[in-house]
C-alpha cells in the first residue's frame, strides 16, 4: 500500500509540473508571438538554436546507452573557453582492402574534430572519409572491453572459490571471505532456480546456470558505474545470450520435446494449426530472454539519465528553475537508481529462471498414459484426489 501510495504521489507531482511548465511555456510562446518583430522572433530563434548546443539532451542519453571507442566520464569547459573531456582512449583497429591495416588510439580522432588516416568519427561510429571505400572495424570498444573485464572477474572469483573448495574450506570446515558471501548465491541458483525446473539431472546444468547468471549480475552492476558501458542493455549481447540459451534448450530436448513440436497430442485438424505455433515457439522463447533483459537494462538508464539532464534543460530556459528543479532531480534519479541495484540482480535471476524453465520442459519425460493416437489416458490412481 505504501508503495502504490509513493507512486501516485510521484505520477502526480510530475505530472502537475509538466502541465504548470507546458502551460506557461504555451503562453509564453503565444504572448510573444503577438508582441514581438520579426527581428525579435529571429533573435529568439537563433538563442534557442544557441542554448540546444550547449546541451542536447538526446545526444546526453543515447551517447550513454550506446556503444562507443571510450569511456567517457564528464567533460568541463576550460579557461581557455574550450570544452575538455575526462576518457579513456580505446584502440581502433580498421581494415581496409585499399589502406591495408590501420591501429591507432581513439584519441587521435579529438572526439570527431580531426580526421586520421582517411577515417573520421561521426556519432560513435568510424567511417572513412571516401565514402565508396570500404572498411571492417574491429576496433576495441567499450562494451568489448567491459565484456572482457566482467568476463575475468568472473573466472578469477570462481576459480578462487573452487580452489578453497577443493582444499576442504567450507566442506570439512565454514567458508570465510568472499567464499562466504557467495556461497549462498550458488546455494540459491540451485535450490530455487535449477532443482524445481530440472528435478534429478539439475547437475547437469548447474554449470551453464551459475556461469549465465554472474556473468550477466556482475555487466549488470558494472553498468551502474558513471562512465561505464551498458553492456546488458545492448540487444546485441542480450541476443548473443539469447541464441546461446536457444542452443542449449533445443540441443538437449528429448523425443518428447520434439515429438510435442512435430506431432502435439492433439486431433489431426488441430496438428496443421499447432505444429506452426509449436515451431514458432522455439524461437519465441530466446526473443523473450533476448527483449527483457536488453528492454528493462536499458529503460532504467534512460530515466535516471532523463532525470538528471531535466536539470540542464530546465536551466536553458531558466537557472532559477534550473537550481529550484536540481533536488528534486536528484532525489528521483538516486531513488531510480537504488532501484537500479535491484533489478541488477533480479534480471540476471529472471533470464536465469527462465532459462531453467524452457531447458526442464526439454527435458522432461512423457507421459505414461500418452498412447500413439495422440490423446492422453488419465494415469491417476483411483483413490488419488483431483484437485480442480
Amino acid at each position: 500500500m505504501t508503495v502504490r501510495r509513493v507512486k501516485g504521489l510521484l505520477v502526480a507531482v510530475f505530472s502537475v509540473f509538466a502541465l504548470s511548465v507546458a502551460t506557461s511555456a504555451n503562453a509564453q510562446e503565444h504572448h510573444e508571438g503577438n508582441e514581438t518583430s520579426h527581428e525579435t522572433r529571429e533573435h529568439l530563434e537563433d538563442t534557442k538554436k544557441e542554448g540546444e548546443t550547449k546541451f542536447d539532451a538526446n545526444e546526453v542519453i543515447f551517447g550513454h546507452v550506446m556503444d562507443a571507442h571510450e569511456f567517457h566520464f564528464f567533460s568541463w569547459e576550460g579557461s581557455d573557453g574550450h570544452e575538455h573531456h575526462a576518457t579513456i582512449p580505446l584502440p581502433v583497429i580498421l581494415y581496409s582492402p585499399t589502406r591495408g591495416l590501420s591501429t591507432f588510439m581513439s584519441s587521435a580522432f579529438e572526439h570527431g574534430h580531426k580526421e586520421v588516416n582517411g577515417y573520421k568519427l561521426e556519432e560513435n561510429h568510424i567511417v572513412p572519409v571516401d565514402e565508396n571505400e570500404k572498411v571492417y572495424d574491429l576496433s576495441m570498444t567499450r562494451n568489448v572491453v567491459q565484456m572482457i573485464i566482467a568476463l575475468t572477474i568472473l573466472v578469477l572469483l570462481m576459480t578462487s572459490v573452487a580452489k578453497r573448495y577443493k582444499q576442504g574450506q567450507g566442506t570439512t570446515k565454514a567458508p570465510t571471505g568472499f567464499q562466504n558471501a557467495i556461497e549462498p548465491v550458488i546455494m540459491f541458483v540451485r535450490d530455487e532456480v535449477a532443482k524445481p525446473n530440472l528435478g534429478h539431472k539439475y547437475k547437469k546444468f548447474m554449470p551453464f546456470l551459475l556461469t549465465v547468471f554472474f556473468f550477466i549480475l556482475i555487466n549488470n552492476i558494472f553498468g551502474l558505474i558513471p562512465g561505464s558501458a551498458n553492456v546488458t542493455g545492448n540487444i546485441a549481447f542480450t541476443a548473443v545470450l539469447g541464441t546461446i540459451s536457444l542452443l542449449v534448450i533445443n540441443f538437449s530436448g528429448n523425443k518428447h520435446y520434439w515429438g510435442h513440436i512435430f506431432n502435439p497430442p492433439v486431433p489431426m485438424g488441430v496438428k496443421l494449426i499447432m505444429i506452426p505455433v509449436e515451431i514458432l515457439s522455439i524461437f519465441t522463447k530466446a526473443f523473450a530472454l533476448i527483449i527483457r533483459l536488453f528492454a528493462n537494462m536499458l529503460a532504467g538508464h534512460i530515466i535516471i539519465i532523463c532525470l538528471v539532464s531535466l536539470i540542464f534543460i530546465f536551466s536553458g530556459i531558466s537557472k532559477v528553475a534550473g537550481v529550484g528543479f536540481s533536488p528534486i532531480s536528484v532525489a528521483f534519479a538516486a531513488f531510480i537508481y537504488v532501484i537500479e541495484v535491484l533489478v541488477a540482480f533480479i534480471q540476471a535471476f529472471i533470464f536465469t529462471n527462465l532459462t531453467a524453465v524452457f531447458i526442464g520442459q526439454a527435458v522432461e519425460e512423457g507421459h505414461h498414459g500418452e498412447h500413439k493416437d495422440g490423446h492422453v489416458e488419465d494415469t491417476l490412481a483411483p483413490t488419488e484426489p483431483v484437485i480442480i
